[in-house]
């Protein structure tokens, strides 16, 4: 037994030796400690060794298991050792290399145009309200005096999740849903992305950002809403900017109208900009429908008010004098990074 636990040992230590993998060692450690091991079927023997010799034996196999342990043990800290001076090796640092430069990001165009846009609009006591994207037929239509079939709805056309679930084409619903509310006055621009089935070319997306405002309060009048649109075009476009209101017909206002700004490329004079008019169209406005407000519960009688919509986009296109709007969403960084 002592010589067959001797050529045991030194056999596993001459595999430990030799050993040049981490895993290997592990491969050693099961043949000869594993459950089915060398020394473990030596002790599973001891049944045949006379009594009297089964301490002395047992002693043995142990004192063998203990030096083959102790030896797998020194042969695994220097592989670990080895591979940790490698590592340390391959990560060391040149700290005469120059920097290697992150690329930062920043703001996209649109970003900063409605950024500018909503601190015009706090600066005047406006709230800035969001809405949902998946609206109701009757918040994005009827609510806003378009009943079902009429010819208003087809200017929108937009996309369908079923016969009474859309994709906004508009965020005047946001509007609905304050006005709902019944905390008057109402001071609020909603700025949110919105969905229609237009086909994709330099001026058209089917789904682009918008910019509603709405004022509701007893009193209101179109002066007012000159007054507060003149205000936001000066600040956006420059002191100079002047504003013309024109005739219009939008559902949900009466009177209604779309305002032109002065061309602030060529100051009024006449441009390829402008198409030589000296006017650009930057919005539609009007007084909010009586009809519209009684759906919502509010009294025309006691309150009026005034609401207006603008494209994010058209006006990044004008701000930053961009001719294609599908280069906003191109994500191309030699365009963006211009900006």
């Amino acid at each position: 037994m002592k010589d067959r636990l001797k050529q045991i040992m030194d056999e596993a230590m001459a595999q430990i030796d030799s050993s040049d993998k981490l895993d290997k060692l592990n491969e050693i450690k099961v043949s000869f400690l594993g459950k089915k091991g060398e020394l473990t079927s030596i002790l599973k023997s001891m049944k045949d060794v006379a009594p009297e010799d089964r301490p002395k034996v047992g002693q043995m196999v142990n004192d063998a298991r203990s030096k083959i342990e102790e030896h797998l043990e020194e042969k695994k800290k220097a592989f670990e050792q080895a591979l940790r001076e490698e590592k340390m090796k391959a990560e060391t640092i040149d700290v005469t290399l120059p920097g290697q430069r992150i690329p930062e990001g920043h703001r996209h165009p649109n970003t900063m145009t409605l950024e500018e846009v909503e601190n015009i609009f706090i600066g005047m006591g406006y709230e800035v309200v969001e809405g949902p994207e998946i609206e109701r037929d009757y918040y994005n239509f009827e609510a806003l005096n378009i009943p079902a079939d009429h010819p208003a709805k087809d200017e929108q056309d937009t996309f369908y999740i079923t016969q009474d679930i859309l994709l906004r084409t508009q965020t005047s619903s946001v509007q609905v849903h304050e006005m709902e509310k019944g905390r008057l006055p109402i001071r609020m621009i909603a700025p949110g992305r919105v969905f229609r089935s237009d086909e994709v070319d330099a001026t058209h997306s089917p789904t682009f950002h918008q910019i509603e405002g709405l004022v509701v309060d007893k009193n209101i009048t179109f002066s007012d809403l000159k007054g507060t649109l003149q205000e936001f075009a000066k600040r956006l476009f420059g002191e100079d900017t002047k504003v013309k209101f024109r005739p219009h017909h939008f559902q949900f206002t009466e009177p209604s109208a779309e305002m032109d700004v002065t061309c602030f490329k060529c100051g009024g004079k006449g441009c390829r900009f402008c198409k030589g008019e000296g006017w650009v169209e930057i919005l539609g406005c009007g007084m909010v429908h009586p009809h519209v407000l009684e759906m919502s519960g509010i009294d025309p009688e006691e309150y009026t008010g005034f609401a207006f919509g603008v494209g994010l986009e058209r006006i990044a296109l004008f701000k930053y004098e961009i001719d294609d709007m599908r280069l906003l969403y191109e994500n191309d960084t030699r365009f963006l990074k211009q900006f």
